[in-house]
């Protein structure tokens, strides 16, 4: 009986230090489909320069666990899609690392989410001047897909590769699968803003058939 009380007490402490890691997380995912999808472009750099910050101090206030370095490396990323040229190669980088370091502690943490932004990042940096690797793109994608094959983002982002090596029926293929995706409870915001992702994807490779 002693055993089981130590035992569950045990759980309960992890439970309550869960809880606000996972409530900062579902915060800078709010955040980030905000400063992704909604704000004027022109605000978005500042914006989430200040959100990879706060992404930065769940991380550390979470050692050992995937999902917060997940969306400091997420939020890290799409930073760099709005810098300029200059700093861009840098952060990308930094994003990397960080999305390597949560793949090393869990690769199906948050389905697969580490997977899936690593094969991004490796298709959408320049290969020549950068680590973009198309190789290694198509292995990660491919690995997120194994992990959540239903998933919203795991099918726009291998879509959007698809489109972009000129495989353009086999990325409409899953373009329209990830507008079929199941609804994220939560992420409501984020799945609109993906969603006009994929509306755009699907004009682009039904015009190159």
């Amino acid at each position: 009986m002693k055993k089981y009380a130590y035992l569950l007490a045990i759980a309960l402490s992890f439970n309550a230090a869960a809880a606000p890691m996972e409530a900062s997380i579902a915060q800078l995912q709010h955040e980030w489909a905000t400063a992704n999808y909604q704000i004027p472009e022109k605000d978005r750099e500042a914006a989430l320069k200040k959100l990879a910050e706060e992404a930065h101090q769940v991380s550390v206030s979470n050692p050992g666990r995937a999902e917060p370095l997940i969306w400091e490396g997420i939020i890290t990323s799409t930073l760099a899609k709005y810098q300029s040229k200059l700093s861009a190669g840098g952060t990308a980088k930094a994003a990397r690392d960080l999305l390597l370091a949560a793949e090393k502690i869990d690769p199906a943490a948050l389905e697969g989410s580490a997977l899936t932004s690593l094969g991004s990042l490796y298709y959408k940096v320049p290969r020549f001047i950068s680590f973009g690797d198309h190789n290694k793109a198509r292995e990660y994608l491919e690995r997120a897909l194994k992990v959540n094959p239903n998933g919203i983002d795991q099918n726009y982002f291998y879509a959007d590769f698809l489109l972009e090596e000129g495989e353009y029926a086999k990325s409409l293929e899953y373009f329209k699968k990830a507008l079929n995706a199941p609804a994220r409870p939560g992420r409501e915001d984020a799945d609109a803003g993906r969603r006009t992702d994929i509306q755009e994807g699907i004009r682009k490779a039904e015009k190159k058939l």
